[in-house]
This record gives C-alpha cells, structure tokens and sequence, in this order.
C-alpha cells in the first residue's frame, strides 16, 4: 500500500518503511491530536538522527488545514495523506491519534491508541519499544 505525500513529494509504500521509525495518525479536526502535536515536534528535535518520524494525515477533507496545522506546530518531519483509511485495517485505527513504532526491520513493535499525554511518556515508549535513549 501507498500513500501520496501530504505536501509535493512522492508517494511513500508503507511496507519500505523501516525504523526506528514513529508513525503518528493524525487529523487537523482531531483534538486529541492538537494535545499531543507538541510532544512529536519535540521528538523530532531531540531524536534528530536516531529515530524517524512520519505522519498520516487520516480520513481529512481538508488538506490544506492539514498542511497549515502541520507547519504551525512544528510538525517538519514527511507527512502522508490518507483521505480513504487505508491504514485503518492494518494499525486496527478507530480513529486517530494512533501512533505506532517500527522497528529496524520494519515490523510495527506496537501501537498506542489515543492521545499521548506527556513527553515523559512518548519518550518511554520510543526507549521502550525501540531501544533508542534520547
């Protein structure tokens, strides 16, 4: 499965993707989504070089506000649409935020339904799940 580029770039296949890598479901609608947005972008910064991030923009009819909500909270790290849940079956998503952590391999390691309520705890998951200390 592929997913276009949120933004101008190329599409993603899903299956090449290999870790440590965080993949965070999102939407701009999505208030839980809005909670944890900082938590990410701080990720991002302090595991520059040892773990990726991506982000699925999931089942969003306005992309637009997608791409405003990414650059607005930081989010600078590839994003891809997903206008038509097609990772619902497959991340068991019901709705987002769901994030998920694959491994080097690309074997998805687990997923956390549900707003991640602290730095603290995004942090604990990618050294528990991924091996990586920040």
């Amino acid at each position: 499965m592929s997913l276009p580029c949120l933004g101008d770039g190329a599409d993603t296949r899903l299956a090449d993707l290999r870790g440590p890598l965080v993949v965070n479901v999102w939407a701009q609608w999505c208030p839980p989504c809005r909670e944890e947005a900082p938590f990410l972008a701080a990720l991002q910064k302090k595991a520059a070089g040892k773990v990726k991030l991506i982000g699925i923009d999931y089942a969003d009819p306005r992309p637009e506000l997608a791409r405003k909500f990414a650059g607005e909270n930081g989010l600078a790290y590839p994003h891809l649409a997903d206008p038509d849940k097609l990772v619902q079956q497959p991340l068991k998503v019901g709705g987002p935020p769901v994030t998920a952590f694959v491994d080097q391999d690309g074997k998805i390691v687990y997923v956390h339904r549900g707003v991640l309520k602290s730095q603290q705890q995004l942090d604990d998951l990618v050294k528990d799940k991924l091996g990586v200390t920040l």
